[in-house]
Order: structure tokens, then C-alpha cells, then sequence
């Protein structure tokens, strides 16, 4: 079987704006066609095939059978992926000796696709690309999901034209970039509780081998497909635990913005990171009232809280859904693709030089700046064991980001000393800052606080965060 490469573009968006769509890619294009199709997923009973990275189907096309396996994603809405595919008989995978999913065992039926498929040829004379609108269902036994994507798949020419299309299709109906896979979705319904939950990120895995650009790249993807993932629950929910998490991969966003800025500056650079922060600066004034709504309040006090944090939730989601709001990710998968950070002559030899020296040099300056920061933390005042905390995420996200590079045995288990050492120490620093910023919150609601709050619990948790950056700083590197 042939194992192409396809670069296609993926969006995602909402049922009732279906028909508005596919208008408009008609309208586009000379040609276009709509017909039904039915894809069978199979993996073992343990799901062997999806640990190690493919997914393999069996689409019903009218009377044809294609059997199609591909390997990961990159995760981050344009997708480049390896795909080998063959016409089979019947209605049982056909596993060749050969194929890289020989071996694993028997093959079963997981889920599938049931989807009404419209394809059009939108070309011009420098550019030619494939789009394909499915509408339909993840099923599996009696449990269903709505799957709405539109992808833009490259024949010829310029990969920015999948954007370009992207953003002209965007004026009709609103799109959001896609970031999972027919077969993830499928995993995730049978995984019931996974689909509507809030998700920490996911691990990343670096190679020692990569260049410092490639591994922008996937550490990038990893950030946006948090976003993502959780930006889709909180628009669906408003569960709080989404909003924080949603938070979380815009402060992971600049983190690496922040990281990589030596290699990936250019003149859109600034200004995709300011605005990531104004996003995050949204949901932080909600995610402020959910921590104190946590806190001891008079009935009086949770009721104006509660009250001020539907607002604020009510301001979150505006924002989601308006133009700006919905296409920053976009924006950002857009830059990361095509910028012309990628081409700079100026930072060619830093973007191509190996990412293990990079990551050591970058870990310890970050260590270096927290030591610093740090000193003394038990002294020092409120303001600078807010600097002090703000270092500590940076070595964190850094942290979390290239860890993987350092694999061989001594140096993971000095990385779960390390990493373990630094939460310890955000976590106290963090309780300190939410002590700090309850007053403030419930001022600027204009609620009165009758008397300041006992010294004794902020004491305490400062000399537990004093305690725990000694042990941080005294951990051995792992770098």
C-alpha cells in the first residue's frame, strides 16, 4: 500500500449552519457532490492500535470498501499525516505481514461514522484544494455524538490557501479550528465520561534529534490542542473546571511564546501574544470569583458573588463566540505554519540548532532567575513573592515542556524530585496569592470586608512556601 502524506486543514462547526455552508462552497465551486458514508474503526479489545499511535477503518463507500490506517496527528488543526490505504473485498480488515499493525493481536469492531459527505474542487491558477464537509454521527451500540467538520485538503500550491479559505468560509458560518480526529472522537464516546469533562494537558515528547523550530512546533500543537479541548467544554458546560483549564493553555500559550521568542520573532509576533494575554485576562476576572466563592462568606456576600460570577461567565462566552475571540487559535496555527518566523535569515542558525542545548541553557536561566526572585521568601513582600510566583510557572511550563529530553533513568527520577519540588512551592505561593486577591475582588464588587483576616493561616503558609523553595532550590537538576 502507498503511504502518502496529506496536509489538510480541519475545522469544526455547529449543526444548524450545515446548509449555510455547503451553500457556500457550492457557490465556490464549479463541481460539487454529496453522498453518504459509513466507516467501521477496529482495534483490539485492549486497544493496541490507538496506544501506539493509528487508527484503522474500513469505509463504506456504495459498494466499495477502502480500508485506510493512519498514524498520529500533530493534534493542532492542520494535519500531516502518514495514510496508506487499499480497496479490500470485504467487511473484515486485511492486515498484511508487513503492515505496522501486524502483531497486535485480533482485531475487533470499536465504532463508527454515519455521515452525508460534500466535496468540492475550489481552485484558482495558483492553488487547487479539496474540501470535504461532513455532517453526521460517532456512533457506538446506542450512543451518538454530533460530528460537524469541514476540511481543506492541499493538492497544489500554497498551504496558506487553506487559511485563506478558512477565513473567507468564516464570514458565513463560524468556525473553530478542529483539533481531534474522526477516531479520537470515536475513543472519547467510549470513554463516556471523557467527552464532556475538563482535561489537563497532555504529556509532550520531544526527541533529542529535533531542531529547537521542530520542537516549537509540537510543543505549540500540545498547547493549542489544550485550548481546544477544553474551550469546547466550557462553551458547551460553562463548568468551572473547563474555564480553569482553558486558562491554563492560554498561560501554557505564552509561556512558550515567551520560551521560543529568540527563534520565532517576527511582526506578528507581539501582537498574537498580547493577544492571547487580553483572552486570558477575560477569563481570569471569572475564574477569580470562582476561587472565592471557595472561601468562607457571609450568605449576603456568596449571594453578590454568585451573582457577579454569572456575569463574568456571560462575558467569557461573548467573547468565545465573537470573531476575534473564535479565531485566535486560528490565528495562531495560522503564524505557526506559515509566519515568516520560519524563513527569518536573521534566526535561521538558532531555529536549526539541536533542542538539548537549548532546553539546558533555557532551564537554567529560568532556575537561576527564580533563586534570585526568590531569596529570602519568608521577608520579602507580598508584591515580590508575587514576582517569585510568576518565575516559578515559567520553570514549571518550561519544565513540563522539555522534560522528556532528559530520559535516561537517573535523570527522570531527578525530574519527579524537581517537578514535584516546584509544584510544592507553587501551590503555597498560590494560596498566598488567592489570600491576597479576595480582599481586592470583593472591593471591586463593593462589598465591604469587616476586619482584616487572622495572621496565624497566611504565616503558616508562608513558612511552608519558604520551606518548599529551599527544597526546590537544593533539588539537583535534572537537565
Amino acid at each position: 500500500m502507498k503511504t502518502p502524506r496529506e496536509i489538510e486543514l480541519k475545522l469544526e462547526f455547529r449543526s444548524r449552519d450545515a446548509e449555510r455552508l455547503r451553500a457556500a462552497v457550492a457557490a465556490a465551486s464549479k463541481v460539487s457532490q454529496t453522498r453518504s458514508l459509513r466507516s467501521v474503526y477496529f482495534d483490539t479489545a485492549d486497544n493496541d492500535l490507538r496506544a501506539a499511535g493509528f487508527s484503522l477503518r474500513i469505509r463504506h463507500d456504495g459498494e466499495r470498501r477502502l480500508q485506510t490506517l493512519k498514524s498520529d496527528a500533530n493534534g493542532a488543526g492542520l494535519f500531516n499525516r502518514a495514510e496508506s490505504e487499499c480497496e479490500i473485498a470485504g467487511d473484515i480488515p486485511v492486515i498484511a505481514p508487513d503492515d505496522p499493525v501486524a502483531g497486535f493481536g485480533k482485531i475487533e469492531e470499536k465504532f463508527r461514522t454515519e455521515v452525508d459527505r460534500t466535496t468540492a474542487i475550489l481552485a484558482d491558477e495558483a492553488t487547487e484544494v479539496e474540501c470535504a464537509i461532513d455532517v453526521g454521527n460517532v456512533c457506538r451500540g446506542g450512543l451518538t455524538k454530533p460530528l460537524n467538520e469541514i476540511e481543506f485538503e492541499l493538492r497544489r500550491g500554497s498551504i496558506a490557501r487553506l487559511f485563506a479559505l478558512a477565513r473567507e468560509l468564516d464570514v458565513v458560518v463560524p468556525l473553530r479550528l478542529g483539533i481531534l480526529t474522526k477516531s479520537e472522537r470515536g475513543y472519547r464516546l467510549c470513554d463516556a465520561d471523557t467527552d464532556a469533562a475538563a482535561s489537563k494537558a497532555e504529556p509532550i515528547v520531544l526527541d533529542r534529534a529535533m531542531t529547537v523550530e521542530a520542537a516549537f512546533e509540537v510543543i505549540m500543537a500540545s498547547c493549542m490542542r489544550h485550548y481546544r479541548m477544553n474551550e469546547a467544554v466550557l462553551l458547551e458546560t460553562s463548568d468551572p473546571g473547563a474555564l480553569h483549564q482553558t486558562r491554563v493553555a492560554l498561560r501554557r500559550l505564552r509561556s512558550a511564546l515567551t520560551l521560543f521568542k529568540d527563534v520565532a520573532t517576527d511582526d506578528r509576533f507581539a501582537a498574537l501574544r498580547d493577544d492571547v494575554r487580553a483572552l486570558a485576562a477575560v477569563l481570569g476576572k471569572a475564574r477569580d470569583l470562582d476561587v472565592l466563592l471557595e472561601t468562607s462568606l457571609t450568605a449576603e456576600q456568596r449571594c453578590r458573588v454568585v451573582e457577579a460570577r454569572d456575569g463574568a461567565y456571560a462575558a467569557v462566552l461573548a467573547r468565545l463566540e465573537d470573531v476575534e475571540g473564535r479565531r485566535i487559535i486560528l490565528d495562531i496555527c495560522e503564524w505557526l505554519t506559515v509566519g515568516a518566523w520560519r524563513t527569518a535569515a536573521s534566526t535561521s542558525a538558532a531555529r536549526e540548532q539541536a533542542i538539548e542545548a537549548f532546553a539546558s541553557e533555557k532551564l537554567r536561566k529560568l532556575r537561576r532567575s527564580l533563586k534570585r526572585k526568590g531569596a529570602d521568601l519568608a521577608e520579602i513582600s507580598d508584591e515580590d513573592r508575587h514576582e517569585t510566583r510568576i518565575a516559578a510557572k515559567k520553570l514549571r511550563y518550561a519544565t513540563e515542556f522539555l522534560g522528556s529530553l532528559f530520559t535516561a533513568k537517573k535523570s527522570t527520577r531527578l525530574y519527579k524530585r524537581f517537578r514535584d519540588a516546584l509544584e510544592d512551592v507553587q501551590s503555597h505561593l498560590g494560596t498566598l496569592n488567592d489570600m491576597a486577591t479576595a480582599p481586592l475582588v470583593l472591593a471591586g464588587l463593593g462589598i465591604a470586608v469587616s476586619a482584616d483576616p487572622p495572621p496565624g493561616p497566611r504565616r503558616k503558609t508562608i513558612r511552608k512556601a519558604a520551606r518548599a523553595f529551599e527544597s526546590l532550590i537544593d533539588a539537583k537538576r535534572f537537565w
